[in-house]
């Protein structure tokens, strides 16, 4: 028998819902037989669709292991972000992208390290959360760190997106209590573990 994984898939989710009766028990009694052999590899990829007004390329990722693909920058002329003792050092950067995202998964706007090593350049917002439920364009907000200005020019790659999963509100259910479970940390907050 094969398995669509879709299916398998929207059934974890409903197991990991409060709100249904089908369990995470269910779900393992259900699923604990599947041959993962008889699942395409095809079937294990989750198609995030996405619309390029710019005049760039695609969003790709570069090389097999990468986590992130490239934004670029999506300007019809060079753009300078002043050094960080000016008044204006933040831009924000049309990217021409568009993204629909499954349920349950965000796009995280992160920083390349390059341009944060090499230039002091980053994302101000970082990393910035662009929603399942957002369809406008993504635009990214960099901020200059360094004494010096520095030029975007029009498809420069100035950020990286990461599409990762999330427990949204259809999954959690927010609980107000009176008390927390203790822990042997409890409230020890920044630095209370040291540093070695």
């Amino acid at each position: 028998m094969k398995y669509n994984v879709k299916d398998i898939r929207d059934k974890f989710f409903e197991a990991l819902s409060p709100s249904t009766k089908y369990s995470i028990e269910d779900f393992n009694n259900e699923y604990d037989n599947v041959n993962h052999t008889l699942i395409a590899d095809s079937d294990y990829m989750l198609s995030v669709k996405f619309m390029n007004k710019s005049n760039n390329q695609d969003p790709e990722y570069q090389s097999d292991g990468a986590a992130g693909f490239d934004f670029r920058a999506d300007l019809e002329y060079p753009i300078e972000i002043p050094g960080k003792n000016s008044d204006n050092n933040i831009v924000m950067v049309p990217t021409g992208l568009y993204f629909e995202l499954p349920s349950n998964m965000e796009l995280q706007v992160r920083p390349r390290s390059g341009l944060a090593a090499k230039h002091g350049i980053t994302v101000l917002n970082s990393p910035g959360t662009v929603d399942c439920d957002y369809r406008g364009e993504i635009k990214v907000i960099l901020i200059n760190h360094s004494p010096t200005s520095f030029t975007i020019n029009p498809g420069d790659r100035i950020a990286q997106g990461v599409i990762n999963s999330v427990m949204t509100r259809e999954l959690l259910n927010l609980k107000k209590v009176n008390e927390l479970n203790k822990t042997e940390r409890n409230d020890g907050g920044f630095g209370s573990t040291g540093i070695k």
